[in-house]
């Protein structure tokens, strides 16, 4: 089964790469709880950058 991806309208054209380090251990812990949830890191990753910009009072864009 596909995993699955975030499908929010990107607004004209794509939205810019973001490249972050990630130690390798910290990267292999994400990939395995991501593959559990079915999910893709990059998907993962903007979804607690969400949830977090809520918790602090503020609206996420995109």
């Amino acid at each position: 089964m596909p995993k699955l991806k975030d499908r929010t309208p990107k607004g004209e054209g794509r939205s810019a790469a973001f490249q972050l380090r990630i130690h390798p251990e910290l990267h292999n812990q994400l990939r395995e709880l991501t593959d559990d949830d079915n999910v893709t890191l990059s998907c993962w990753l903007k979804d607690l950058a969400r949830r977090e910009l809520r918790r602090r009072g503020i609206e996420p864009k995109g």
